[in-house]
């Protein structure tokens, strides 16, 4: 509704509240209309504060709610990872002298037919 208001609307409000209200009135509405904005915007900054604060208790309380890792029981071997290292790039199945013979079982030739 009021998403753009120029100055030429607001000088035809001033100028509606001055006849309205008179020249006497009009400072006085104007201080309380200043002080409605400023306890507003002191109680919204204080509400934003509160749920700040909760949040913050809230995210301590559920780092608190994490438990480290346990160690292993006593008397028991404990695993450990296995890390694969990635094949070298030099050596292929192609090249490698038992790819073609029948003692490399992943590699044994079909017959032709």
């Amino acid at each position: 509704m009021m998403n753009c208001m120029g100055f030429s609307e607001t000088i035809f409000l001033f100028f509606l509240a001055l006849v309205i209200f008179g020249p006497k009135k009009l400072p006085e509405i104007a201080r309380q209309v200043g002080k409605a904005l400023n306890e507003f915007r002191r109680a919204s900054n204080e509400f934003k504060a509160q749920i700040e604060s909760e949040i913050s208790q809230l995210e301590m309380e559920n780092r608190q709610q994490i438990l480290p890792p346990s160690t292993p029981p006593t008397g028991t071997v404990a695993a450990e990872p296995v890390t694969l290292e990635p094949a070298s790039p030099q050596l292929s199945l192609e090249s490698s002298p038992e790819a073609g013979s029948p003692e490399h079982p992943a590699m044994v030739k079909a017959p032709n037919a």
